[in-house]
């Protein structure tokens, strides 16, 4: 199976580590992130991937170079310019049969071949991997009519159903992506609901960190320290 890496953004939430060590590359206590990424897909039978490199890419193409020491094959896809998370994949020609995309960022447990089995069972054109994330509001919340009080909730807790920037498609997705324009995944999303498009949920109650978010990064030291043996099972 085919898997598309998303490792090519500045990792601004992280700075100054990030100006000059990319993203994928920072450390979950003594092993980089994408480098737990790429055992977990290999153990799950992805043995061909693409990563899409800007930022900093000769480090990361360095550390990995063509994945043999990892018993999988790497290429990149290099953008001269930002092409967004979705705009990368106008370039990757080798989409030819049903792909994953992820970030390059993400700390989970989540059974990457049961979400491509579900994605195949579903029939739809793409299955976003997706989380349930609680958010505390730290004020009162009014709804109003008319310039009246309606209803006041102080510090109300939400509960949202999330993305968690993992992806999987089908290659008829390429044709929504003009080569060499800038396209967010949220985007590419919107333009295939537009068109009559069926993208599925596939929901995961498991463990999941997006170590782009400071407070992820630092409860991922704690939990990979505690469960190795499980995330690179």
């Amino acid at each position: 199976m085919k898997a598309v890496i998303l490792a090519g953004g500045k990792g601004s939430r992280l700075a100054p580590y990030t100006t000059v060590l990319p993203k994928p590359l920072m450390p979950i206590v003594d092993t980089p992130i994408l480098e737990i990424v790429l055992k977990q897909l290999k153990h799950s039978g992805f043995d061909d991937v693409v990563i899409a490199v800007g930022h900093l890419a000769s480090l990361i193409r360095t550390y990995f170079g063509d994945g043999s020491e990892l018993g999988i094959r790497i290429a990149y896809a290099h953008e001269s310019a930002p092409l967004g998370t979705a705009g990368p994949l106008a370039n990757i020609e080798a989409l030819t049969e049903t792909f994953l995309v992820m970030n390059g960022d993400i700390l989970t447990d989540l059974d990457y071949a049961n979400l491509v089995e579900h994605h195949r069972d579903s029939g739809g054109i793409m299955t976003i991997a997706t989380h349930k994330r609680t958010v505390k509001i730290d004020f009162g919340v009014l709804e109003t009519v008319d310039g009246g009080v309606s209803k006041y909730v102080e510090k109300p807790t939400l509960d949202y159903v999330v993305s968690m920037g993992i992806y999987v498609m089908e290659p008829r997705v390429r044709d929504f992506i003009k080569h060499g324009e800038y396209l967010d995944l949220p985007d590419l999303v919107r333009l295939l609901l537009a068109s009559g498009e069926r993208i599925t949920a596939y929901p995961f109650d498991g463990r999941w960190l997006d170590i782009g978010r400071q407070e992820d990064f630092n409860e991922a030291q704690v939990r990979f320290e505690e469960h190795r043996d499980h995330f690179l099972k």
